[in-house]
């Protein structure tokens, strides 16, 4: 835009200027951006609608239409460097823990994972079965030019039938036109091809063909067995199958066709009047169900409170133990009269900058009871990892060993850059008044450094709090605690223990009662999370 007085103004200048760009660059530039916002809603809107999940899309169609407000408004110039990183924030961090929190009301687990429309028609499906003398067909799957499914079924007898959603045809000559893959059934069906049978693979082997009875008697179809319909075996076969439960929408409760059982929808399993189940189940809320059974169920409640107070002492002695030789390490590193002091600085912070994950898996080969450098130097065969002895000692012993390697070296960098960024006046001064060195440490070093570094603690309690690596790569979480129910090991923590329930506990997957106990794990870390910071304003208050 020109900035000469009288000078004419274009219509993309003034374009420009209306919708906030600058110049004409700027408005193609946020064109261009916009389009590759709404491109990339499109494609999820265009996804996510026809596998109705409305949550998502609502999102989507929100997040959209709030970008494109902000970024076509004059009005809306702080809105748009805050709006990117509030839809991080909700996406990534707030979203995956109220989901988190929902899943911890559900029965969502083995047995549990299907919803309610699915899991019935799993139940039916799987009610329906084959005769040991039911009449097997030679099967040709068939389709419309709508897409429609059917079947060309020959009996044993050589009677050709077409079978369709409404139910059996017998086919007479001139019925079928053609021969092989270019036969035409009615004028209306064809035989798939080859390569739709591998699309349309499951919905092929889930068709069936309903008989009513007055289908078998004036068909003649001379059945052994009280039929309902034709199923599908195979690509190229069918058989005559009994359907024994039934599904009732009007009550919500499905019916045993043999005995008349009646199974109603109970906190996701359809249940009768004598406790017997049907499986599949389906996710369903169920309340505080989940944390009831953290505090009363004896097979969780034992092994979770053992659970809860090693992961309290870990984090802390976590925290503790690696501060204490980080700190040691930069006072003595931060002495003018130490020589290599940057060298030596360097070669500190070595484990910390290495992959953890990495570093752990080497300690659990150094520490190995029968191959193990460490045991070997030693002479003796130390069961570093998998001791029972006094509650796993030795094992919880050794996981803080390994954490301190991994994380003293964070500690000697953040306590090393408070110390260089204390004034030595101070200092100096309390010397001149005749303090001793562990005096100013111990009530000018420290109460400054608490100060500088307080939050950074608090920060690395939370980070150990919910350390799953270092435990579960190093020990897995054991060695097991004998005589529980439920799988839980002398070093788990409670994220630990949560991955157990949710994905190794041998007996099922529970992601409901993981997530009830992530959700308790969040509320812990928050609240000691809140009072440390208080305790850090009133430490900055004093000073």
């Amino acid at each position: 835009m020109s900035n000469l007085p009288g000078a004419p103004v274009s219509f993309a200048d003034r374009l420009a200027d209306r919708l906030g760009a600058g110049s004409v660059t700027g408005l193609l530039l946020k064109f261009l951006f916009l389009g590759l916002v709404n491109a990339l809603a499109l494609y999820a809107i265009l996804t996510l609608l026809p596998m109705r999940e409305w949550t998502p899309l609502a999102v989507v169609v929100v997040a959209t239409i709030a970008i494109d407000y902000v970024y076509l408004s004059k009005r809306t110039l702080p809105l748009k460097f805050l709006l990117p990183g509030t839809i991080a924030l909700l996406i990534f961090q707030v979203y995956p823990v109220l989901y988190t929190a929902y899943i911890g009301f559900t029965n969502y687990g083995t047995g549990n994972v299907l919803d309610e429309q699915q899991a019935i028609d799993r139940i039916i499906a799987d009610s329906i079965t084959v005769p040991d003398d039911a009449i097997r067909y030679r099967s040709t799957p068939l389709q419309n030019d709508a897409g429609d499914l059917a079947l060309l079924l020959e009996d044993p007898d050589g009677d050709l039938f077409l079978g369709t959603e409404d139910g059996l045809t017998l086919l007479e000559e001139g019925d079928i036109v053609g021969e092989g893959a270019a036969r035409v059934v009615l004028d209306e069906f064809t035989p798939i091809t080859l390569g739709d049978l591998g699309d349309r693979e499951s919905e092929i082997l889930a068709f069936s063909v309903p008989i009513a009875g007055e289908d078998v008697d004036e068909l003649d179809l001379d059945l052994d067995v009280e039929a309902d319909a034709i199923s599908v075996q195979t690509f190229n076969t069918a058989a005559v199958a009994v359907q024994r439960l039934e599904y009732d929408e009007a009550t919500g409760q499905i019916r045993d066709l043999e005995d008349g059982t009646v199974y109603t929808a109970i906190d996701g399993t359809f249940t009768a009047e004598d406790s017997s189940t049907l499986r599949p189940g389906f996710r369903d809320t169920i309340g505080f169900d989940n944390y009831r059974r953290v505090l009363t169920s004896p097979a969780i409640r034992g092994p979770f409170f053992r659970v809860f107070v090693w992961t309290f002492a870990f984090a802390i002695l976590s925290v503790v133990t690696t501060f204490v030789l980080g700190l040691a390490l930069a006072l003595a590193l931060n002495d003018p009269r130490m020589k290599l002091r940057r060298t030596t600085r360097s070669l500190l912070i070595v484990p910390y900058a290495l992959p953890s994950f990495m570093t752990a898996l080497i300690w659990q080969g150094l520490l190995n009871t029968s191959f193990g450098p460490i045991n070997q130097i030693l002479g003796v065969d130390i069961p570093w990892l998998t001791s029972q002895a006094f509650a796993g000692a030795l094992p919880k012993f050794s996981v803080l060993l390994v954490n301190l390697w991994l994380g003293f070296g964070y500690m000697f960098l953040i306590t090393t850059g408070a110390l260089q960024a204390m004034p030595e006046e101070v200092k100096e001064a309390a010397r001149v008044d005749g303090a001793s060195g562990w005096q100013i440490l111990r009530q000018i070093t420290l109460p400054l450094l608490l100060v500088a570094v307080g939050p950074l603690l608090i920060a690395s309690f939370a980070f150990n709090f919910n350390n799953f690596n270092t435990v579960f790569l190093l020990t897995g979480g054991g060695p097991p605690i004998q005589g529980t129910l439920t799988p839980a090991g002398h070093t788990d923590i409670l994220i630990s223990f949560s991955y157990r329930l949710a994905f190794a506990g041998g007996r099922g997957q529970d992601f409901g009662l993981a997530a009830a106990i992530s959700t308790i794990i969040f509320f812990l870390v928050a609240i000691f999370s809140y009072i440390g910071f208080k305790r850090t304003a009133v430490l900055e208050e004093i000073n």
